[in-house]
């Protein structure tokens, strides 16, 4: 009998595959629509509120990963996410400080789809001319009711989507507690997430296929060295200064 250990790898490393394939369609055409963006000097943004924030900044001033990423990060860490009008007061400061340039491209995270802070974050963007990617779980946009005014989940108003096709609760192991002392038998709960993992792991693959258009096309590969290997920092100065005042995250 496999543990609930082994049974979440073995299930999400075949998530994982089949999300790489259903997505890489998507991948392919937000590659190239951020790659023609940066070669013209624009920035990618990113947006995830509460726990998503972390696969947003998982692209952020990383090595090995692109210089011209910025991130919309929430202070409140996603208490307010439901509150009305707070996610188009983050992309208007974020706005005035670091700038939402059409033409160039912001990828919004939510894991339901259906929270109003990633789609009011959505919608500003959406009137400034750039270009929605949304990384949602379909399954559970398409049907989870939203909180949001406007009555449509974040797959729905978005230009593209990326799907993690993740389950309703985003957890795939079920953890049987019935043996435990004064539990009903049949109490049990879900655990194990696949969210962050592999919306992590589609950033990265847009990350690559981004870079694969730009070497392609013949342009310069603005990518952030490890500050740990010999004029690493140095060079990673030198080309932020590019985006002094885009940057959520600066170098130097």
């Amino acid at each position: 009998m496999k543990s609930p250990a082994e049974e979440y790898f073995e299930t999400a490393r075949a998530m994982l595959d089949r999300a790489r394939d259903a997505n890489m369609d998507v991948i392919k055409t937000a590659g190239g629509l951020i790659g023609r963006s940066i070669a013209n000097g624009g920035v990618l943004h990113t947006f995830g509120s509460g726990h998503s924030e972390i696969i947003g900044r998982e692209i952020i001033g990383r090595a090995g990963g692109l210089m011209p990423v910025s991130g919309i990060f929430d202070p409140g860490m996603g208490f307010s996410e439901n509150v009305v009008g707070y996610g188009s007061r983050l992309a208007e400061r974020y706005d005035h400080t670091n700038g939402l340039h059409a033409g160039e491209v912001i990828i919004v995270i939510s894991n339901s789809g259906k929270n109003a802070s990633p789609i009011e974050v959505a919608l500003y963007a959406k009137e400034k001319g750039l270009t929605v990617i949304a990384l949602t779980s379909v399954a559970m946009s398409t049907t989870a009711a939203t909180v949001h005014p406007g009555g449509k989940n974040l797959h729905a108003i978005s230009d593209l989507v990326l799907d993690n096709l993740g389950v309703s609760g985003d957890a795939i192991v079920e953890m049987n507690n019935g043996s435990l002392a004064g539990l009903p038998a049949d109490s049990s709960a879900k655990a194990g997430p696949t969210s962050t993992l592999i919306g992590a792991t589609l950033l990265n693959l847009l990350a690559m296929e981004t870079m694969t258009w730009l070497r392609d096309n013949g342009h310069e590969l603005p990518v952030v060295r490890s500050q740990n290997l010999p004029g690493g920092m140095e060079a990673n100065i030198a080309l932020s200064k590019r985006y002094r005042t885009r940057l959520s995250k600066l170098i130097g």
